[in-house]
Protein backbone atom coordinates (compact mmCIF):
# COMPACT_ATOMS: atom_id res chain seq x y z
CA UNK A 1 0.00 0.00 0.00
CA UNK A 2 3.47 2.02 0.97
CA UNK A 3 4.51 1.95 -2.51
CA UNK A 4 1.22 2.37 -4.34
CA UNK A 5 0.80 5.54 -2.21
CA UNK A 6 3.96 7.29 -3.91
CA UNK A 7 3.03 5.75 -7.19
CA UNK A 8 -0.35 8.04 -6.78
CA UNK A 9 1.56 10.82 -5.53
CA UNK A 10 4.04 10.53 -8.36
CA UNK A 11 1.41 10.49 -11.15
CA UNK A 12 -0.39 13.49 -9.68
CA UNK A 13 2.90 15.56 -9.64
CA UNK A 14 3.78 14.39 -13.20
CA UNK A 15 0.09 15.93 -14.23
CA UNK A 16 0.34 19.02 -12.19
CA UNK A 17 3.75 19.45 -13.63
CA UNK A 18 2.77 18.97 -16.94
CA UNK A 19 -0.11 21.31 -17.07
CA UNK A 20 1.44 23.53 -15.73
CA UNK A 21 3.87 23.33 -18.74
CA UNK A 22 4.28 26.30 -21.10
CA UNK A 23 6.10 27.78 -24.33
CA UNK A 24 7.15 30.39 -25.99
CA UNK A 25 5.85 32.41 -28.72
CA UNK A 26 8.56 34.33 -30.76
CA UNK A 27 9.08 35.59 -33.98
CA UNK A 28 10.42 38.95 -36.16
CA UNK A 29 7.99 41.63 -38.24
CA UNK A 30 9.90 42.78 -41.18
CA UNK A 31 8.77 45.41 -43.76
CA UNK A 32 9.04 45.04 -47.44
CA UNK A 33 8.88 47.65 -50.26
CA UNK A 34 9.65 50.65 -51.01
CA UNK A 35 10.90 53.16 -47.82
CA UNK A 36 8.81 56.00 -47.76
CA UNK A 37 10.52 59.69 -46.90
CA UNK A 38 8.90 60.29 -44.26
CA UNK A 39 9.43 64.15 -42.93
CA UNK A 40 11.36 64.95 -39.69
CA UNK A 41 8.80 66.04 -36.27
CA UNK A 42 7.73 69.77 -36.21
CA UNK A 43 8.47 71.15 -33.18
CA UNK A 44 8.74 74.64 -33.69
CA UNK A 45 5.57 75.51 -32.49
CA UNK A 46 7.11 75.03 -28.87
CA UNK A 47 10.69 76.31 -28.72
CA UNK A 48 10.89 74.57 -25.40
CA UNK A 49 10.33 70.99 -27.29
CA UNK A 50 12.17 72.22 -30.35
CA UNK A 51 14.96 72.75 -27.52
CA UNK A 52 15.26 68.99 -26.57
CA UNK A 53 16.54 68.21 -29.62
CA UNK A 54 19.84 68.73 -31.81
CA UNK A 55 19.10 66.83 -34.81
CA UNK A 56 16.27 66.37 -36.70
CA UNK A 57 13.42 63.94 -35.03
CA UNK A 58 12.32 61.60 -37.10
CA UNK A 59 8.43 59.94 -37.37
CA UNK A 60 7.24 57.28 -34.93
CA UNK A 61 5.00 55.81 -37.79
CA UNK A 62 8.11 54.29 -39.55
CA UNK A 63 10.55 52.67 -37.39
CA UNK A 64 12.68 50.16 -38.93
CA UNK A 65 15.88 48.26 -37.13
CA UNK A 66 18.64 46.21 -38.49
CA UNK A 67 16.90 44.42 -42.04
CA UNK A 68 13.98 46.40 -42.07
CA UNK A 69 12.84 44.68 -38.89
CA UNK A 70 9.91 46.80 -37.58
CA UNK A 71 9.73 48.89 -34.02
CA UNK A 72 6.48 49.29 -32.46
CA UNK A 73 4.64 46.87 -33.69
CA UNK A 74 1.39 44.89 -31.40
CA UNK A 75 1.73 41.43 -31.18
CA UNK A 76 -1.27 39.32 -29.68
CA UNK A 77 -2.45 36.05 -29.58
CA UNK A 78 -6.03 36.04 -30.77
CA UNK A 79 -7.42 32.89 -29.34
CA UNK A 80 -5.96 32.74 -26.35
CA UNK A 81 -6.22 29.97 -23.38
CA UNK A 82 -8.82 29.84 -20.74
CA UNK A 83 -7.78 31.42 -17.41
CA UNK A 84 -8.17 33.52 -15.04
CA UNK A 85 -5.78 36.23 -15.64
CA UNK A 86 -4.99 38.81 -13.33
CA UNK A 87 -3.33 41.70 -13.73
CA UNK A 88 0.37 42.25 -12.67
CA UNK A 89 0.80 44.55 -9.69
CA UNK A 90 3.67 46.98 -11.57
CA UNK A 91 1.84 49.38 -14.03
CA UNK A 92 2.66 49.41 -17.74
CA UNK A 93 4.75 53.56 -18.17
CA UNK A 94 4.73 55.58 -21.11
CA UNK A 95 6.97 59.05 -20.42
CA UNK A 96 6.81 62.41 -22.13
CA UNK A 97 10.16 62.93 -22.99
CA UNK A 98 11.75 64.51 -25.72
CA UNK A 99 8.10 66.07 -26.73
CA UNK A 100 7.22 62.57 -27.27
CA UNK A 101 5.34 60.18 -26.03
CA UNK A 102 7.83 56.92 -25.11
CA UNK A 103 6.73 53.62 -26.33
CA UNK A 104 4.87 54.53 -28.86
CA UNK A 105 3.15 51.50 -28.80
CA UNK A 106 2.09 49.82 -25.72
CA UNK A 107 -0.32 47.09 -24.21
CA UNK A 108 -2.12 46.87 -20.60
CA UNK A 109 -3.91 44.55 -19.11
CA UNK A 110 -8.04 45.11 -17.74
CA UNK A 111 -7.29 46.68 -14.03
CA UNK A 112 -3.57 46.97 -14.61
CA UNK A 113 -2.62 50.64 -14.00
CA UNK A 114 -1.19 52.89 -17.06
CA UNK A 115 1.36 55.27 -15.46
CA UNK A 116 2.04 58.66 -17.80
CA UNK A 117 5.15 60.03 -16.70
CA UNK A 118 6.25 63.53 -17.36
CA UNK A 119 10.00 63.63 -17.78
CA UNK A 120 9.96 67.11 -19.88
CA UNK A 121 9.41 69.01 -17.05
CA UNK A 122 6.84 71.34 -19.52
CA UNK A 123 2.95 71.47 -19.50
CA UNK A 124 1.85 68.23 -21.37
CA UNK A 125 -1.50 66.80 -21.56
CA UNK A 126 -2.41 63.12 -21.90
CA UNK A 127 -5.91 62.67 -23.70
CA UNK A 128 -6.89 58.97 -24.74
CA UNK A 129 -10.25 58.69 -26.71
CA UNK A 130 -11.15 54.73 -26.09
CA UNK A 131 -14.58 53.06 -27.13
CA UNK A 132 -15.10 51.04 -24.75
CA UNK A 133 -13.72 52.75 -21.67
CA UNK A 134 -14.26 56.07 -20.56
CA UNK A 135 -11.78 58.98 -22.20
CA UNK A 136 -9.50 60.48 -19.90
CA UNK A 137 -7.75 64.07 -20.17
CA UNK A 138 -5.23 64.38 -17.75
CA UNK A 139 -3.68 68.27 -17.51
CA UNK A 140 0.21 67.68 -16.60
CA UNK A 141 2.12 70.83 -15.67
CA UNK A 142 5.79 70.82 -15.02
CA UNK A 143 5.27 70.20 -11.18
CA UNK A 144 3.06 66.82 -11.85
CA UNK A 145 5.42 63.96 -12.56
CA UNK A 146 3.35 61.07 -13.11
CA UNK A 147 -0.39 59.93 -13.38
CA UNK A 148 -1.87 57.20 -13.59
CA UNK A 149 -5.52 55.92 -14.93
CA UNK A 150 -6.85 51.77 -14.77
CA UNK A 151 -9.28 50.79 -18.03
CA UNK A 152 -11.52 48.16 -17.11
CA UNK A 153 -12.72 46.85 -20.47
CA UNK A 154 -10.69 45.05 -23.21
CA UNK A 155 -10.31 47.37 -26.34
CA UNK A 156 -8.45 46.92 -29.36
CA UNK A 157 -5.77 49.67 -29.60
CA UNK A 158 -6.86 53.58 -29.10
CA UNK A 159 -5.08 56.66 -29.87
CA UNK A 160 -3.37 59.05 -26.88
CA UNK A 161 -2.70 62.51 -27.82
CA UNK A 162 -1.62 65.79 -26.42
CA UNK A 163 -3.70 68.52 -27.21
CA UNK A 164 -0.70 70.86 -26.43
CA UNK A 165 1.94 69.22 -28.85
CA UNK A 166 -0.45 67.53 -32.01
CA UNK A 167 2.71 65.79 -32.79
CA UNK A 168 2.65 64.06 -30.11
CA UNK A 169 0.85 60.22 -29.97
CA UNK A 170 0.77 57.02 -29.02
CA UNK A 171 -1.25 54.01 -29.18
CA UNK A 172 -2.70 51.59 -26.15
CA UNK A 173 -4.51 48.16 -26.26
CA UNK A 174 -6.49 47.03 -23.04
CA UNK A 175 -6.34 43.07 -23.07
CA UNK A 176 -8.08 40.04 -20.96
CA UNK A 177 -5.01 38.48 -21.16
CA UNK A 178 -1.33 38.86 -20.49
CA UNK A 179 -0.30 36.88 -24.03
CA UNK A 180 1.02 40.00 -26.28
CA UNK A 181 3.85 41.86 -26.63
CA UNK A 182 5.32 44.71 -28.98
CA UNK A 183 8.25 44.60 -31.18
CA UNK A 184 12.02 46.08 -30.09
CA UNK A 185 14.53 48.08 -32.14
CA UNK A 186 15.02 45.07 -34.25
CA UNK A 187 11.59 44.12 -34.83
CA UNK A 188 11.72 41.00 -32.87
CA UNK A 189 8.69 40.08 -30.30
CA UNK A 190 8.66 37.22 -27.47
CA UNK A 191 5.38 36.18 -25.88
CA UNK A 192 6.22 33.84 -22.39
CA UNK A 193 4.02 31.50 -20.77
CA UNK A 194 1.92 30.48 -23.68
CA UNK A 195 0.07 26.89 -22.90
CA UNK A 196 0.76 23.95 -25.10
CA UNK A 197 -1.92 24.54 -28.34
CA UNK A 198 -2.33 25.83 -31.66
CA UNK A 199 -3.08 29.54 -31.86
CA UNK A 200 -3.82 32.64 -34.29
CA UNK A 201 -0.96 35.06 -33.78
CA UNK A 202 -1.51 38.64 -34.97
CA UNK A 203 0.42 41.68 -35.99
CA UNK A 204 -1.07 45.36 -35.85
CA UNK A 205 1.07 48.27 -37.40
CA UNK A 206 -0.84 51.85 -37.23
CA UNK A 207 -1.29 52.46 -41.28
CA UNK A 208 -0.29 49.19 -42.62
CA UNK A 209 -3.24 47.19 -40.41
CA UNK A 210 -3.24 43.80 -39.52
CA UNK A 211 -1.59 40.26 -40.27
CA UNK A 212 -2.50 36.89 -38.81
CA UNK A 213 -0.90 33.64 -38.98
CA UNK A 214 -1.41 30.22 -36.89
CA UNK A 215 1.44 28.90 -34.40
CA UNK A 216 2.08 25.49 -32.75
CA UNK A 217 3.11 25.61 -29.33
CA UNK A 218 4.66 22.32 -28.82
CA UNK A 219 5.03 21.74 -24.42
CA UNK A 220 7.82 24.00 -23.32
CA UNK A 221 9.25 24.81 -26.40
CA UNK A 222 9.62 27.85 -28.57
CA UNK A 223 7.76 28.43 -31.64
CA UNK A 224 8.60 31.13 -34.25
CA UNK A 225 6.66 32.71 -36.38
CA UNK A 226 7.31 35.58 -38.52
CA UNK A 227 5.10 38.32 -40.33
CA UNK A 228 6.26 41.04 -43.53
CA UNK A 229 4.09 44.30 -43.84
CA UNK A 230 3.91 46.07 -46.73
CA UNK A 231 2.42 49.03 -48.05
CA UNK A 232 -0.66 48.49 -50.10
CA UNK A 233 -0.15 48.02 -54.21
CA UNK A 234 -1.29 51.16 -56.57
CA UNK A 235 -3.65 49.95 -58.55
Amino acid sequence: MHKRGILISLLCLLLTTGAAVAGTITGKVTYEGAIPKLPPVQMNADPQCAAKHSEPVPSDMLVLGEGNGMKYIFVQVKNPPAGDHKPPAEPVVIDQVGCRYEPHVAGVMVGQKLLFKNSDGILHNVHGTPAKNSEFNIGMPPVLKEKDVTLNQPEPLFPVKCDVHPWMNAYVAVMSHPYFAVTGDDGTFKIDGVPAGTYTVEVWHERLGTKSAEVTVDGSGTATVNFTLSPPKRR
